[in-house]
């Protein structure tokens, strides 16, 4: 006890903390005190309350009075003690709302929050510093009604248990339904005082704000069996039924229930605390605006630096297996060297042939795993462009691995741009380290690493002697006649084969689907040397025979919308030509046409919705055969895209 007591009084470690934590049953009310001011850092603090005149004139302090007898009288106190605990709690408060300028409002939990402290039997101004310091360091901002921190919950709760989050989520049950007043009195709600006092002297030695979130999961991961059985009951008995969850914890279930939780922390992405580090802490930082709506997010995002560094470094805990949705150009001209490809378009295109990937997938994924390779990892994040308008489709293929109940589904957050970006800021080019190998193309032996609007970014990657686990798996994706097991084993010969594109629409829909894509990267030959000029003025009885009927293409509403002020004003277009997009028929579209460096995209007005456009159809530059115009109509001109090969040109595609 005195050794105790002495290792209390000089500040103490964290090795006597822990001591003091397992021994602290056996001791007394001032012990438990003196730990807890050491652990919120206050010990010695002077009074903050010393400024305040005392006086108790809030629009709300009717309710702060009730609310502060209320909490008395649930502590079972002796009337002399009564009236005096009555006063500090509602000093506490009111002095709190001044302070902080802010009101006291019915469903906010810290009257709960006060009272595992007033069994402390602490003075008033140690009081008001203990629960100054609980507020600010543990209970996260926003933690209101469809607040942020239950959207979080509810994607930490999705990650590792779909199925029940599916649930919860079918019956219209959100987080702060039930968990509202849990998060808010880090459990004193619902806890017996002792089982409190038992938890809070873990929580506050183990010091991480963010541990609440995982104690809230496994809260709900034990009540399981009893959530899904309940089918039957109406949303008001579920949630009356979760809420009281808590209230069956006992004092000795605490210490399971912190390494239950840490074990589900050491499975869970870093970036959910990295990227909502301001959901605590005193800072009144505006939250960034793009940061703050994670109520829309289909899943829990994580960041590309997390992603290259967890396989890099971890034996243990997160590795990431890197789905790549793009449409298969887009990954063949550039894609991360240990990301498999999953074509999104196929779900609607080929559905059959998108099952079969997705077996693929999972066995590729399994086999990783059992060879122990840098692409293994049990966690699968999904990467699109970072486009919204072109990941339409992978939002699709995520939610159809949810709904599978997957697990440890996640997606990388800004996609291939944030990527290329990370490893241009990382200075890819001149460093001679392990991120030098991070992109390789299919394509080519040389990697001609660039954006799907075609800036070229870097050149880091050489496909050829890249033996990632991804390449090899890749080729076999759009192969039907072989069986998964065959293809595995065939996956070494085609390393560096590019991924035939089967049929898409998203994200840039052609106007013909041809046998073979014409890709911004593909190098085939030298393209039109002792062919006839590209560009040419013909005269009016002239008529090509290897013109295309263009007009075949799906129903404008398959077709991608943008904004049209959006996308004349990106910086990687070099050229914008209103014009009209002319058909067969004879009939007039106005049009826009936009040239980058690699690319040319006709983007068609929509006539219902003004200052917006279908993508009608995006060309690479280095697919242009012909540019001809008629001498008695100039201004017609027409455009013929294809590929150059044995027998000729191949004319894939024509617009006027």
């Amino acid at each position: 006890d005195q050794d105790l007591a002495e290792a209390l009084d000089s500040g103490g470690s964290d090795m006597e903390m822990e001591r003091g934590i397992i021994q602290v049953q056996e001791h007394s009310v001032q012990h438990r005190a003196k730990m807890w001011k050491i652990a919120l850092n206050v010990s010695g603090k002077g009074d903050s309350l010393s400024p305040w005149d005392g006086v108790l004139d809030l629009p709300e302090q009717t309710l702060i009075h009730n609310r502060s007898q209320q909490l008395i009288d649930q502590l079972g106190v002796s009337e002399e003690e009564r009236s005096d605990m009555v006063s500090d709690v509602e000093s506490v408060i009111t002095f709190y709302c001044k302070s902080r300028n802010i009101s006291f409002t019915p469903e906010l939990s810290w009257p709960h929050l006060l009272k595992p402290l007033l069994g402390l039997q602490l003075p008033r101004s140690d009081l008001y510093n203990c629960f100054y310091a609980i507020m600010n360091k543990y209970i996260p901002r926003d933690c209101v009604p469809n607040g942020r921190p239950f959207h979080l919950y509810r994607l930490l709760l999705q990650y590792h248990e779909p199925e029940l989050c599916s649930f919860l989520d079918t019956k219209k049950i959100t987080p702060d339904s039930y968990a509202i007043n849990w998060l808010g009195s880090l459990f004193s709600s619902h806890c017996l005082p002792e089982v409190t006092q038992a938890l809070w002297d873990f929580y506050l030695q183990q010091a991480d704000p963010f541990l609440i979130f995982f104690l809230m999961l496994i809260i709900l991961v034990n009540a399981k069996e009893a959530i899904l059985t309940q089918e039957g009951d109406s949303k008001e008995d579920i949630i009356k039924m979760l809420e009281a969850s808590p209230s069956h914890l006992e004092s000795e279930d605490i210490e399971d229930l912190f390494s239950l939780a840490q074990y589900y922390q050491s499975k869970t992405p870093l970036s959910l605390r990295k990227m909502n580090q301001n959901l605590f802490g005193s800072s009144l930082v505006a939250l960034k605006e793009e940061d703050t709506d994670l109520s829309q997010a289909l899943c829990l995002p994580v960041s590309v630096p997390e992603i290259l560094q967890a396989n890099q470094l971890q034996q243990d805990g997160v590795r990431f297996f890197v789905v790549d949705c793009r449409p298969a150009e887009q990954y063949n001209s550039g894609h991360l060297s240990t990301a498999f490809h999953l074509d999104s378009d196929l779900m609607l295109q080929n559905p059959s042939e998108f099952a079969l990937s997705v077996k693929s997938l999972l066995e590729a994924q399994k086999q990783s795993l059992e060879s122990g390779s840098i692409a293994s990892g049990e966690h699968l994040c999904f990467m699109g462009s970072g486009r919204e308008e072109e990941d339409m489709y992978m939002n699709m293929v995520l939610a159809h691995f949810l709904q599978k109940s997957k697990e440890y589904v996640s997606i990388a957050k800004g996609g291939f741009m944030a990527l290329q970006k990370h490893l241009v800021d990382m200075n890819v080019e001149g460093l001679d380290s392990s991120y030098v190998h991070w992109i390789v193309s299919t394509s080519g032996s040389h990697s001609s690493l660039s954006s799907a609007d075609g800036e070229s970014l870097s050149s880091p990657g050489d496909s050829k002697g890249v033996k990632s686990l991804v390449n090899k798996m890749t080729f076999a994706l759009k192969s039907k006649s072989v069986n998964v097991k065959e293809k595995m084993i065939s996956f070494i010969e085609n390393t560096s084969t590019p991924v035939e594109r089967i049929s898409f629409n998203l994200p840039w829909p052609e106007k013909v689907t041809p046998d073979r894509h014409v890709s911004s990267s593909d190098r085939v030959g030298k393209p039109y040397r002792g062919v006839k000029p590209v560009f040419s003025i013909g005269d009016e009885e002239e008529y090509d025979t290897d013109e295309i009927d263009s007009s075949s293409m799906s129903d404008d509403d398959r077709k991608e919308i943008v904004n049209i002020q959006t996308w004349t004003n990106k910086p990687d277009v070099k050229h914008h030509i209103p014009c009209n997009e002319v058909k067969e028929t004879g009939h007039m579209f106005p049009s826009h046409l936009l040239i980058t460096a690699t690319h040319m995209y006709c983007l068609r007005e929509i006539a219902s919705r003004k200052g917006f456009a279908y993508i009608q159809s995006r060309q690479a530059l280095n697919s242009v055969v012909k540019i001809t115009s008629k001498k008695k109509h100039p201004e017609l001109i027409t455009f013929k895209f294809g590929s150059n090969n044995s027998a000729g040109v191949e004319i894939s595609a024509v617009e006027r």
